[in-house]
């Protein structure tokens, strides 16, 4: 199996103050494999260093997803640019190294992946993905801007705020639209290793499985967290939601 490029060392640097509400300023960065903007509480966790121990297949899926990111082919270049200010913002990204989240969901629709179902009040999740693009541009620029990915961040994430509470009036229902592609952008972004690093799971579990399955116990390669501070609890004591 050829080697992949998992060490932190090659990837920029995330900036010490970047103006953007990111990750708490005690998250410790990441001394081992990638996870977004480099920062975890699992610093020295890297789910890619077990590979061999999957199965032929799951390990090239698992690993093309790092490899080969597939170039954007559905959207055109304003949606694109919209969707994927869109997506930083929902997910938090707003340094390198960025999971693809739009590239992933792309290569979905024109594939012509569909999950099997839809609301009857909208179109297909494509026609939706693309109705979101042009509705978060007109909404920008009824702001005074001249697209979504040109407003000013604090701008995006109050438009992406307001879409999220159902409070944009849009052609298409908005709370709606809202469920259609968050479920789309939580799938691709964690069935992502970089995630799972993030978030310390242990990955594929064929063949080699799991066997401590009760609370609190981990298998001998799986990392201890490094950082306990309750998520939920601070993104509401730092205002961000």
């Amino acid at each position: 199996m050829p080697p992949v490029r998992s060490s932190a060392e090659h990837l920029p640097q995330r900036r010490a103050d970047s103006g953007l509400p990111g990750p708490p300023p005690e998250l410790p960065r990441q001394r081992r494999g990638v996870t977004p903007q480099m920062r975890g509480r699992y610093p020295d966790y890297d789910v890619l260093s077990e590979a061999q121990h999957w199965d032929s297949v799951t390990r090239e899926l698992v690993l093309d997803r790092v490899r080969k990111v597939p170039p954007i082919r559905f959207f055109d270049d304003a949606e694109a640019a919209a969707l994927r200010a869109f997506c930083d913002v929902v997910t938090a990204q707003d340094s390198e190294p960025r999971i693809p989240v739009l590239e992933m969901v792309d290569a979905k629709f024109h594939a012509g992946k569909l999950d099997g179902f839809r609301y009857e009040d909208l179109p297909e999740d494509p026609q939706t993905w693309r109705a979101v693009a042009a509705s978060l541009d007109r909404t920008a620029e009824r702001a005074g801007h001249s697209s979504f990915a040109e407003a000013p961040v604090e701008e995006r994430r109050a438009i992406v705020a307001r879409f999220a509470r159902g409070e944009l009036d849009w052609e298409i229902p908005v709370q709606r639209a809202w469920t259609v592609v968050m479920r789309a952008v939580l799938s691709a972004f964690y069935s992502h290793p970089w995630a799972w690093n993030e978030i310390g799971f242990g990955g594929p579990a064929y063949p080699r499985g799991y066997a401590r399955l009760g609370a609190g116990q981990r298998e001998q390669w799986e990392a201890p967290p490094e950082f306990s501070r309750d998520p939920v609890g601070d993104v509401r004591e730092r205002g961000l939601e």
